[in-house]
């Protein structure tokens, strides 16, 4: 069985579909390793069901899968920005399109802002900034992005220098560093503490 929560092709056909708002999670490589079962030794489970459920509870349309081990970042940023190319040719706004990554899923993201250009859309990253990504031609950002960090993490850490490098492409820029004391485990879960500001981002909430 396809551990597939929600195909684009389920959704392209809803009458509503200009009413709706859509969140595209992108979730952490251990989830590619381990699979929805697996048991992180010091995070412990990575809670994919509950994290898609908080964000479908929320009132979004939400397309998301579980990657296959190995996946091709750059690849699957393609394959994510042709399915919200089909949604902007149905005629959904792209105000309403945010994409949310976390860790492995978050660079993907970053490469989907590359790809689409578009500074209508937002983005939420999570957990993933280094060092090592300033630079990269296919980490420009573009629209409004929201990204959060832990403090305790030692993985991912704050995307002000490539906020910086993206100059005017970012129409808005707002970032949060978290102190739950988790280190990356804090991703794991469908903690409030991340949630809830990426909830109210995809809402236009940008307070």
């Amino acid at each position: 069985m396809k551990k597939i929560v929600f195909l684009l092709f389920t959704i392209l056909f809803s009458a509503s579909i200009h009413a709706q708002s859509y969140i595209f999670f992108l979730h952490n490589s251990f989830l590619e390793i381990q699979g929805e079962a697996g048991v992180h030794p010091e995070y412990g489970k990575a809670e994919y069901s509950a994290i898609i459920n908080k964000f479908r509870d929320a009132g979004f349309v939400v397309v998301s899968e579980l990657r296959k081990r190995g996946t091709d970042a750059h690849e699957y940023a393609a394959k994510v920005s042709g399915q919200i190319d089909s949604l902007l040719k149905m005629g959904v706004k792209a105000e309403d399109i945010t994409v949310v990554g976390t860790s492995k899923g978050s660079y993907i993201a970053m490469c989907v802002s590359g790809l689409q250009r578009n500074k209508k859309l937002n983005f939420v990253f999570i957990a993933s900034c280094d060092d090592d990504m300033i630079g990269n031609p296919r980490l420009h950002f573009y629209g409004s992005i929201l990204s959060i960090y832990e403090k305790s993490d030692v993985i991912g850490k704050t995307c002000e220098p490539l906020k910086q490098e993206a100059g005017k492409d970012v129409v808005r820029y707002k970032e949060i560093e978290l102190n739950t004391g988790l280190k990356h485990g804090f991703l794991y879960k469908p903690m409030d503490e991340w949630m809830q500001p990426a909830i109210r981002w995809a809402k236009k909430d940008y307070k």
